[in-house]
Protein backbone atom coordinates (compact mmCIF):
# COMPACT_ATOMS: atom_id res chain seq x y z
CA UNK A 1 0.00 0.00 0.00
CA UNK A 2 1.35 3.41 -0.92
CA UNK A 3 1.99 6.07 1.69
CA UNK A 4 -0.68 8.28 0.15
CA UNK A 5 -3.27 5.48 0.38
CA UNK A 6 -2.36 4.94 4.04
CA UNK A 7 -2.80 8.68 4.51
CA UNK A 8 -6.27 8.60 2.97
CA UNK A 9 -7.21 5.51 5.02
CA UNK A 10 -6.17 7.35 8.17
CA UNK A 11 -8.52 10.24 7.47
CA UNK A 12 -11.31 7.88 6.45
CA UNK A 13 -11.02 6.23 9.89
CA UNK A 14 -11.08 9.62 11.61
CA UNK A 15 -14.15 10.53 9.59
CA UNK A 16 -15.92 7.44 10.94
CA UNK A 17 -15.15 8.44 14.53
CA UNK A 18 -16.28 12.01 13.81
CA UNK A 19 -19.53 10.74 12.32
CA UNK A 20 -20.28 8.62 15.39
CA UNK A 21 -19.54 11.48 17.80
CA UNK A 22 -21.55 13.96 15.72
CA UNK A 23 -24.58 11.66 15.71
CA UNK A 24 -24.37 11.08 19.47
CA UNK A 25 -23.98 14.82 20.04
CA UNK A 26 -26.92 15.68 17.77
CA UNK A 27 -29.11 13.21 19.65
CA UNK A 28 -27.93 14.66 22.98
CA UNK A 29 -29.08 18.11 21.85
CA UNK A 30 -32.43 16.97 20.43
CA UNK A 31 -34.10 13.72 21.56
CA UNK A 32 -31.90 12.04 24.20
CA UNK A 33 -33.72 11.12 27.44
CA UNK A 34 -32.50 13.25 30.34
CA UNK A 35 -31.29 10.31 32.40
CA UNK A 36 -28.96 9.23 29.60
CA UNK A 37 -26.72 12.31 30.00
CA UNK A 38 -23.99 10.70 32.13
CA UNK A 39 -23.60 7.61 29.95
CA UNK A 40 -23.73 9.68 26.78
CA UNK A 41 -20.97 11.96 28.08
CA UNK A 42 -18.78 8.95 28.79
CA UNK A 43 -19.42 7.48 25.33
CA UNK A 44 -18.57 10.75 23.60
CA UNK A 45 -15.48 11.06 25.79
CA UNK A 46 -14.34 7.54 24.90
CA UNK A 47 -14.83 7.91 21.15
CA UNK A 48 -13.24 11.36 21.11
CA UNK A 49 -10.23 10.03 22.99
CA UNK A 50 -9.84 7.14 20.55
CA UNK A 51 -9.91 9.66 17.70
CA UNK A 52 -7.38 11.80 19.59
CA UNK A 53 -5.07 8.78 19.90
CA UNK A 54 -5.22 8.23 16.17
CA UNK A 55 -4.25 11.88 15.64
CA UNK A 56 -1.39 11.89 18.13
CA UNK A 57 -0.09 8.31 18.50
CA UNK A 58 3.19 6.81 17.31
CA UNK A 59 1.61 5.11 14.29
CA UNK A 60 0.37 8.46 13.02
CA UNK A 61 3.71 10.07 13.80
CA UNK A 62 5.38 7.45 11.62
CA UNK A 63 2.87 8.09 8.84
CA UNK A 64 3.51 11.83 9.08
CA UNK A 65 7.23 11.27 8.76
CA UNK A 66 6.68 9.08 5.70
CA UNK A 67 4.42 11.69 4.09
CA UNK A 68 7.08 14.28 4.75
CA UNK A 69 9.44 12.30 2.50
CA UNK A 70 6.95 12.23 -0.38
CA UNK A 71 6.91 14.72 -3.26
CA UNK A 72 3.53 16.33 -2.73
CA UNK A 73 1.68 18.93 -4.77
CA UNK A 74 -1.73 20.60 -4.77
CA UNK A 75 -4.29 19.59 -2.15
CA UNK A 76 -2.13 16.66 -1.03
CA UNK A 77 0.62 19.08 -0.03
CA UNK A 78 -1.94 21.26 1.75
CA UNK A 79 -3.33 18.19 3.51
CA UNK A 80 0.09 17.26 4.84
CA UNK A 81 0.96 20.81 5.94
CA UNK A 82 -2.29 21.28 7.85
CA UNK A 83 -2.12 17.81 9.39
CA UNK A 84 1.45 18.37 10.55
CA UNK A 85 0.46 21.66 12.14
CA UNK A 86 -2.52 20.03 13.86
CA UNK A 87 -0.36 17.14 15.09
CA UNK A 88 2.25 19.47 16.53
CA UNK A 89 -0.55 21.25 18.38
CA UNK A 90 -2.62 18.23 19.49
CA UNK A 91 0.34 16.20 20.69
CA UNK A 92 1.13 18.86 23.29
CA UNK A 93 -2.04 17.93 25.20
CA UNK A 94 -1.67 14.86 27.49
CA UNK A 95 -4.19 12.21 26.47
CA UNK A 96 -5.64 11.81 29.97
CA UNK A 97 -6.27 15.54 30.23
CA UNK A 98 -7.92 15.57 26.83
CA UNK A 99 -10.33 12.79 27.87
CA UNK A 100 -11.07 14.58 31.13
CA UNK A 101 -11.87 17.75 29.20
CA UNK A 102 -14.18 16.02 26.70
CA UNK A 103 -16.09 14.26 29.48
CA UNK A 104 -16.30 17.53 31.43
CA UNK A 105 -17.80 19.54 28.59
CA UNK A 106 -20.26 16.76 27.74
CA UNK A 107 -21.50 16.83 31.34
CA UNK A 108 -21.41 20.62 31.49
CA UNK A 109 -23.75 21.05 28.57
CA UNK A 110 -26.51 19.07 30.25
CA UNK A 111 -25.97 21.04 33.46
CA UNK A 112 -26.06 24.30 31.50
CA UNK A 113 -29.48 23.43 30.07
CA UNK A 114 -30.85 22.87 33.57
CA UNK A 115 -29.16 26.01 34.90
CA UNK A 116 -30.57 28.15 32.11
CA UNK A 117 -34.09 26.77 32.57
CA UNK A 118 -33.91 27.38 36.33
CA UNK A 119 -31.99 30.67 36.10
CA UNK A 120 -29.44 29.06 38.43
CA UNK A 121 -25.95 30.47 37.85
CA UNK A 122 -24.55 28.69 40.90
CA UNK A 123 -25.45 25.31 39.38
CA UNK A 124 -23.36 25.94 36.26
CA UNK A 125 -20.53 28.10 37.65
CA UNK A 126 -18.44 25.22 39.13
CA UNK A 127 -18.37 23.50 35.73
CA UNK A 128 -17.38 26.70 33.97
CA UNK A 129 -14.59 27.28 36.49
CA UNK A 130 -13.15 23.86 35.64
CA UNK A 131 -13.51 24.50 31.89
CA UNK A 132 -11.78 27.88 32.08
CA UNK A 133 -8.98 26.38 34.18
CA UNK A 134 -8.39 23.69 31.56
CA UNK A 135 -8.57 26.21 28.70
CA UNK A 136 -5.88 28.29 30.41
CA UNK A 137 -3.77 25.17 30.85
CA UNK A 138 -4.16 24.17 27.19
CA UNK A 139 -3.12 27.65 26.10
CA UNK A 140 0.14 27.21 27.99
CA UNK A 141 0.67 23.79 26.43
CA UNK A 142 0.12 25.20 22.93
CA UNK A 143 2.06 28.40 23.45
CA UNK A 144 1.53 31.75 21.75
CA UNK A 145 3.55 34.67 20.43
CA UNK A 146 1.74 37.73 21.74
CA UNK A 147 -1.59 37.13 23.48
CA UNK A 148 -2.87 33.94 25.21
CA UNK A 149 -6.22 34.28 23.43
CA UNK A 150 -4.46 33.89 20.06
CA UNK A 151 -3.97 30.19 20.86
CA UNK A 152 -7.75 29.75 21.15
CA UNK A 153 -8.55 31.83 18.07
CA UNK A 154 -6.42 29.41 16.06
CA UNK A 155 -8.98 26.62 16.52
CA UNK A 156 -11.77 28.64 14.95
CA UNK A 157 -10.09 31.26 12.76
CA UNK A 158 -6.58 30.12 11.77
CA UNK A 159 -4.21 33.04 11.38
CA UNK A 160 -6.39 35.54 13.27
CA UNK A 161 -4.92 37.36 16.28
CA UNK A 162 -6.03 39.75 18.99
CA UNK A 163 -3.73 42.35 17.41
CA UNK A 164 -5.83 42.21 14.23
CA UNK A 165 -9.24 41.80 15.86
CA UNK A 166 -9.00 44.63 18.38
CA UNK A 167 -8.82 47.48 15.82
CA UNK A 168 -11.26 45.76 13.46
CA UNK A 169 -13.87 45.36 16.20
CA UNK A 170 -13.23 48.91 17.44
CA UNK A 171 -13.94 50.28 13.96
CA UNK A 172 -17.07 48.15 13.64
CA UNK A 173 -18.35 49.12 17.08
CA UNK A 174 -17.91 52.83 16.35
CA UNK A 175 -19.72 52.52 13.01
CA UNK A 176 -22.66 50.75 14.70
CA UNK A 177 -22.85 53.37 17.43
CA UNK A 178 -22.89 56.12 14.76
CA UNK A 179 -25.77 54.42 12.93
CA UNK A 180 -27.66 53.89 16.19
CA UNK A 181 -27.43 57.61 16.91
CA UNK A 182 -28.86 58.35 13.46
CA UNK A 183 -31.77 56.01 14.20
CA UNK A 184 -32.38 57.46 17.66
CA UNK A 185 -35.96 58.66 17.94
CA UNK A 186 -37.19 56.68 14.93
CA UNK A 187 -40.28 54.62 15.64
CA UNK A 188 -40.57 51.23 13.96
CA UNK A 189 -43.98 49.60 13.43
CA UNK A 190 -45.10 47.21 16.15
CA UNK A 191 -46.65 43.98 14.93
CA UNK A 192 -48.04 40.82 16.46
CA UNK A 193 -45.29 38.24 15.82
CA UNK A 194 -47.11 35.28 17.35
CA UNK A 195 -47.66 32.07 15.40
CA UNK A 196 -48.37 28.54 16.52
CA UNK A 197 -45.71 25.87 16.32
CA UNK A 198 -47.29 23.99 13.40
CA UNK A 199 -47.40 27.14 11.29
CA UNK A 200 -43.72 27.80 11.97
CA UNK A 201 -42.79 24.23 11.06
CA UNK A 202 -44.62 24.59 7.75
CA UNK A 203 -43.03 27.97 6.98
CA UNK A 204 -39.56 26.69 7.81
CA UNK A 205 -39.91 23.73 5.47
CA UNK A 206 -41.29 25.92 2.67
CA UNK A 207 -38.52 28.51 2.96
CA UNK A 208 -35.77 25.91 3.19
CA UNK A 209 -37.10 24.31 0.03
CA UNK A 210 -37.18 27.76 -1.61
CA UNK A 211 -33.47 28.29 -0.96
CA UNK A 212 -32.60 24.80 -2.18
CA UNK A 213 -31.85 23.01 1.09
CA UNK A 214 -31.76 19.31 0.25
CA UNK A 215 -34.02 17.41 2.65
CA UNK A 216 -32.79 14.10 1.21
CA UNK A 217 -29.37 15.01 2.62
CA UNK A 218 -30.47 16.62 5.87
CA UNK A 219 -33.37 17.21 8.24
CA UNK A 220 -34.92 19.85 10.51
CA UNK A 221 -35.45 19.21 14.23
CA UNK A 222 -36.16 21.14 17.43
CA UNK A 223 -33.65 21.95 20.18
CA UNK A 224 -32.99 24.33 23.08
CA UNK A 225 -30.16 26.21 21.37
CA UNK A 226 -30.27 25.97 17.55
CA UNK A 227 -27.27 24.49 15.75
CA UNK A 228 -26.25 22.74 12.55
CA UNK A 229 -24.28 19.53 12.56
CA UNK A 230 -22.82 17.48 9.74
CA UNK A 231 -22.98 13.74 10.25
CA UNK A 232 -21.46 13.22 6.82
CA UNK A 233 -21.51 14.97 3.46
CA UNK A 234 -24.96 13.55 2.67
CA UNK A 235 -26.40 14.25 6.12
CA UNK A 236 -26.13 17.95 7.10
CA UNK A 237 -28.75 18.52 9.78
CA UNK A 238 -30.47 21.74 10.87
CA UNK A 239 -32.19 22.50 14.15
CA UNK A 240 -34.40 25.34 15.35
CA UNK A 241 -36.30 26.58 18.38
CA UNK A 242 -39.98 27.50 18.12
CA UNK A 243 -41.20 30.54 20.01
CA UNK A 244 -44.96 30.93 19.62
CA UNK A 245 -44.68 34.57 20.72
CA UNK A 246 -42.21 35.49 17.94
CA UNK A 247 -41.91 33.38 14.80
CA UNK A 248 -39.06 35.56 13.45
CA UNK A 249 -36.56 33.80 15.71
CA UNK A 250 -37.35 30.41 14.21
CA UNK A 251 -37.84 31.43 10.57
CA UNK A 252 -34.68 33.50 10.22
CA UNK A 253 -32.71 31.27 12.61
CA UNK A 254 -33.53 28.25 10.47
CA UNK A 255 -32.35 30.10 7.36
CA UNK A 256 -29.13 30.80 9.25
CA UNK A 257 -28.50 27.14 10.10
CA UNK A 258 -29.40 26.10 6.55
CA UNK A 259 -26.61 28.37 5.32
CA UNK A 260 -24.18 26.31 7.36
CA UNK A 261 -25.61 23.09 5.94
CA UNK A 262 -25.47 24.36 2.35
CA UNK A 263 -21.77 25.07 2.82
CA UNK A 264 -21.17 21.56 4.15
CA UNK A 265 -23.15 19.95 1.32
CA UNK A 266 -21.07 21.86 -1.25
CA UNK A 267 -17.58 20.82 -0.14
CA UNK A 268 -15.77 18.72 -2.75
CA UNK A 269 -16.13 15.07 -1.59
CA UNK A 270 -12.57 14.16 -2.54
CA UNK A 271 -11.33 16.38 0.29
CA UNK A 272 -12.86 14.10 2.96
CA UNK A 273 -10.04 11.56 2.81
CA UNK A 274 -7.41 14.30 2.97
CA UNK A 275 -8.63 15.84 6.21
CA UNK A 276 -9.82 18.93 4.32
CA UNK A 277 -13.53 18.15 4.04
CA UNK A 278 -14.80 20.82 6.40
CA UNK A 279 -15.17 24.59 6.53
CA UNK A 280 -12.09 26.79 6.22
CA UNK A 281 -12.91 28.42 9.55
CA UNK A 282 -15.88 29.21 11.73
CA UNK A 283 -15.75 32.79 10.43
CA UNK A 284 -16.12 31.57 6.85
CA UNK A 285 -18.83 29.17 8.04
CA UNK A 286 -20.69 32.02 9.72
CA UNK A 287 -20.36 34.10 6.57
CA UNK A 288 -22.43 31.48 4.77
CA UNK A 289 -25.09 31.18 7.45
CA UNK A 290 -25.37 34.96 7.75
CA UNK A 291 -25.44 35.31 3.97
CA UNK A 292 -28.50 33.05 3.78
CA UNK A 293 -30.15 34.64 6.82
CA UNK A 294 -29.54 38.30 5.97
CA UNK A 295 -28.66 38.74 2.32
CA UNK A 296 -31.30 36.24 1.16
CA UNK A 297 -33.79 35.73 4.00
CA UNK A 298 -34.09 39.42 4.92
CA UNK A 299 -33.78 40.61 1.32
CA UNK A 300 -36.70 42.89 0.46
CA UNK A 301 -37.48 41.06 -2.77
CA UNK A 302 -37.33 37.62 -1.13
CA UNK A 303 -39.79 38.67 1.58
CA UNK A 304 -42.06 40.53 -0.84
CA UNK A 305 -42.40 37.47 -3.08
CA UNK A 306 -43.44 35.36 -0.09
CA UNK A 307 -45.57 37.89 1.73
CA UNK A 308 -48.91 36.71 0.37
CA UNK A 309 -48.10 33.23 1.66
CA UNK A 310 -47.16 34.68 5.05
CA UNK A 311 -50.46 36.56 5.21
CA UNK A 312 -52.39 33.35 4.49
CA UNK A 313 -50.44 31.49 7.18
CA UNK A 314 -50.53 34.24 9.82
CA UNK A 315 -53.92 35.99 10.13
CA UNK A 316 -52.51 38.97 12.07
CA UNK A 317 -50.71 40.05 8.86
CA UNK A 318 -53.87 40.08 6.70
CA UNK A 319 -54.32 43.86 6.68
CA UNK A 320 -50.66 44.83 7.16
CA UNK A 321 -49.04 46.42 4.06
CA UNK A 322 -45.76 44.82 3.03
CA UNK A 323 -43.84 48.08 3.57
CA UNK A 324 -44.98 48.10 7.20
CA UNK A 325 -44.06 44.46 7.62
CA UNK A 326 -40.60 45.00 6.09
CA UNK A 327 -39.85 47.95 8.36
CA UNK A 328 -41.00 45.96 11.40
CA UNK A 329 -38.87 42.93 10.45
CA UNK A 330 -35.85 45.24 10.33
CA UNK A 331 -36.59 47.02 13.60
CA UNK A 332 -33.49 48.19 15.44
CA UNK A 333 -33.91 47.63 19.15
CA UNK A 334 -30.99 46.89 21.49
CA UNK A 335 -31.83 43.63 23.21
CA UNK A 336 -30.68 41.08 25.76
CA UNK A 337 -30.49 37.93 23.64
CA UNK A 338 -27.81 37.46 20.98
CA UNK A 339 -29.76 35.10 18.73
CA UNK A 340 -32.73 37.49 18.78
CA UNK A 341 -30.67 40.60 18.04
CA UNK A 342 -31.40 42.80 15.06
CA UNK A 343 -29.01 42.91 12.13
CA UNK A 344 -27.43 46.20 13.22
CA UNK A 345 -26.72 45.55 16.90
CA UNK A 346 -25.83 41.85 16.57
CA UNK A 347 -22.09 42.48 16.40
CA UNK A 348 -22.16 44.34 19.72
CA UNK A 349 -23.30 41.13 21.43
CA UNK A 350 -20.27 39.38 19.96
CA UNK A 351 -17.79 42.08 20.91
CA UNK A 352 -19.00 41.89 24.53
CA UNK A 353 -18.31 38.15 24.63
CA UNK A 354 -14.93 38.64 22.96
CA UNK A 355 -13.87 41.15 25.60
CA UNK A 356 -15.03 38.86 28.42
CA UNK A 357 -13.30 35.79 26.98
CA UNK A 358 -9.97 37.57 26.59
CA UNK A 359 -10.03 38.61 30.23
CA UNK A 360 -11.12 35.17 31.44
CA UNK A 361 -8.23 33.49 29.65
CA UNK A 362 -5.59 35.95 30.91
CA UNK A 363 -6.93 35.68 34.48
CA UNK A 364 -7.92 39.34 34.60
CA UNK A 365 -11.52 38.18 35.10
CA UNK A 366 -12.65 35.19 37.18
CA UNK A 367 -15.77 33.10 36.62
CA UNK A 368 -17.36 34.23 39.88
CA UNK A 369 -17.32 37.83 38.64
CA UNK A 370 -18.64 37.02 35.17
CA UNK A 371 -22.37 37.77 35.69
CA UNK A 372 -21.71 41.25 37.09
CA UNK A 373 -19.25 42.11 34.33
CA UNK A 374 -21.61 40.73 31.67
CA UNK A 375 -24.39 42.97 33.00
CA UNK A 376 -22.11 46.01 33.11
CA UNK A 377 -21.02 45.63 29.49
CA UNK A 378 -24.60 45.11 28.27
CA UNK A 379 -25.53 48.38 29.92
CA UNK A 380 -22.48 50.15 28.44
CA UNK A 381 -22.67 48.74 24.90
CA UNK A 382 -26.42 48.25 24.39
CA UNK A 383 -28.02 50.37 27.08
CA UNK A 384 -30.08 47.50 28.49
CA UNK A 385 -30.43 46.16 32.04
CA UNK A 386 -30.08 42.39 32.40
CA UNK A 387 -32.91 41.13 34.66
CA UNK A 388 -31.81 37.50 35.08
CA UNK A 389 -28.78 35.32 34.41
CA UNK A 390 -30.93 33.15 32.12
CA UNK A 391 -31.28 36.19 29.85
CA UNK A 392 -27.68 37.14 30.47
CA UNK A 393 -24.58 35.12 31.09
CA UNK A 394 -26.39 31.75 30.82
CA UNK A 395 -27.99 32.35 27.43
CA UNK A 396 -25.34 30.71 25.20
CA UNK A 397 -24.31 27.06 25.01
CA UNK A 398 -20.77 27.78 23.82
CA UNK A 399 -18.91 28.06 27.12
CA UNK A 400 -20.41 24.81 28.42
CA UNK A 401 -18.80 23.16 25.38
CA UNK A 402 -15.42 24.76 25.98
CA UNK A 403 -15.73 26.82 22.80
CA UNK A 404 -13.58 29.75 23.88
CA UNK A 405 -12.36 31.65 20.83
CA UNK A 406 -15.50 30.83 18.85
CA UNK A 407 -17.58 33.98 19.41
CA UNK A 408 -15.40 36.34 17.30
CA UNK A 409 -16.23 34.13 14.32
CA UNK A 410 -19.81 35.43 14.35
CA UNK A 411 -18.69 39.03 13.87
CA UNK A 412 -16.06 37.97 11.35
CA UNK A 413 -18.83 36.11 9.53
CA UNK A 414 -20.78 39.35 9.27
CA UNK A 415 -17.73 41.11 7.84
CA UNK A 416 -16.94 38.30 5.39
CA UNK A 417 -20.58 37.94 4.27
CA UNK A 418 -20.79 41.63 3.38
CA UNK A 419 -17.57 41.42 1.41
CA UNK A 420 -18.86 38.36 -0.44
CA UNK A 421 -22.22 40.03 -1.11
CA UNK A 422 -20.43 43.01 -2.65
CA UNK A 423 -18.27 40.74 -4.83
CA UNK A 424 -21.25 38.58 -5.86
CA UNK A 425 -23.11 41.64 -7.10
CA UNK A 426 -20.03 42.63 -9.08
CA UNK A 427 -19.86 39.24 -10.79
CA UNK A 428 -23.52 38.19 -11.12
CA UNK A 429 -26.20 40.36 -12.73
CA UNK A 430 -29.64 41.11 -11.25
CA UNK A 431 -28.99 39.48 -7.87
CA UNK A 432 -32.04 41.02 -6.20
CA UNK A 433 -34.33 39.79 -8.96
CA UNK A 434 -32.85 36.29 -8.76
CA UNK A 435 -33.50 36.23 -5.02
CA UNK A 436 -37.06 37.51 -5.42
CA UNK A 437 -37.78 34.90 -8.09
CA UNK A 438 -36.29 32.12 -6.01
CA UNK A 439 -33.75 31.49 -8.77
CA UNK A 440 -30.83 30.97 -6.46
CA UNK A 441 -28.80 28.58 -8.61
CA UNK A 442 -26.47 31.30 -10.02
CA UNK A 443 -25.88 32.66 -6.51
CA UNK A 444 -25.23 29.24 -4.99
CA UNK A 445 -22.93 28.38 -7.89
CA UNK A 446 -20.89 31.54 -7.27
CA UNK A 447 -20.64 30.68 -3.57
CA UNK A 448 -19.69 27.12 -4.38
CA UNK A 449 -16.97 28.09 -6.84
CA UNK A 450 -15.50 30.73 -4.56
CA UNK A 451 -16.08 29.26 -1.10
CA UNK A 452 -17.86 25.94 -0.61
CA UNK A 453 -15.97 23.51 -2.82
CA UNK A 454 -12.59 24.39 -1.29
CA UNK A 455 -13.38 23.10 2.21
CA UNK A 456 -10.36 24.01 4.28
CA UNK A 457 -7.88 23.53 1.45
CA UNK A 458 -7.55 27.34 1.51
CA UNK A 459 -7.20 29.67 4.48
CA UNK A 460 -9.90 32.24 5.29
CA UNK A 461 -7.61 35.03 4.12
CA UNK A 462 -6.93 33.24 0.82
CA UNK A 463 -10.64 32.65 0.17
CA UNK A 464 -11.64 36.24 0.87
CA UNK A 465 -8.78 37.69 -1.17
CA UNK A 466 -9.53 35.44 -4.15
CA UNK A 467 -13.29 35.97 -4.07
CA UNK A 468 -13.38 39.70 -3.38
CA UNK A 469 -10.01 41.03 -4.48
CA UNK A 470 -9.34 42.53 -1.05
CA UNK A 471 -8.21 41.52 2.41
CA UNK A 472 -10.57 41.56 5.37
CA UNK A 473 -12.36 44.89 5.64
CA UNK A 474 -15.34 46.12 7.66
CA UNK A 475 -16.18 48.82 5.09
CA UNK A 476 -18.52 46.70 2.91
CA UNK A 477 -20.51 45.79 6.04
CA UNK A 478 -20.69 49.42 7.14
CA UNK A 479 -21.78 50.47 3.63
CA UNK A 480 -24.44 47.75 3.50
CA UNK A 481 -25.90 48.55 6.93
CA UNK A 482 -25.88 52.29 6.22
CA UNK A 483 -27.66 51.87 2.87
CA UNK A 484 -30.19 49.37 4.22
CA UNK A 485 -31.24 51.33 7.27
CA UNK A 486 -31.35 54.57 5.31
CA UNK A 487 -33.96 52.91 3.05
CA UNK A 488 -35.86 51.47 6.00
CA UNK A 489 -35.99 54.78 7.86
CA UNK A 490 -37.10 56.69 4.76
CA UNK A 491 -40.13 54.41 4.57
CA UNK A 492 -41.16 55.00 8.20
Amino acid sequence: MTTLQQWRDHFEALRAYDEAVALLYWDMRTYMPEQSADNRSKSIGFLSTESFRRRTGTAYQTLLEAMGQETLTGVEAVSYAKAKQAYDRDSKIPEAEYQTFITLISEAESVWEKAKDADDWDLFAPYLEKIVAMERKFVEYWGYDNHPYDALLHDYEPGMTVAELDPLFAELRQAIITLLKQLDGKTFPTLDWSADRETQIRLNHEWLQDIGYDFTAGRLDETVHPFQTTINRKDARVTTKYDENDYRNSVFGTMHEAGHATYEQGIAPELDTLGLGEGASMGIHESQSLFFENFIGRNQGFLSARYAGLQRAIPSLTDVPFETFYAAVNEVKPSLIRIEADELTYALHIIIRYELEKRLITGELEVKDLPAEWNRLYKEYLGVDVPTNAKGVLQDVHWSGGSFGYFPSYALGLVYSAQLNEALRRDVAHVDQLIADGTLAPIKEWLNVNIHQHGKAKTPAELIQAATGQSISVQPLIDYLTAKYTRVVEAL
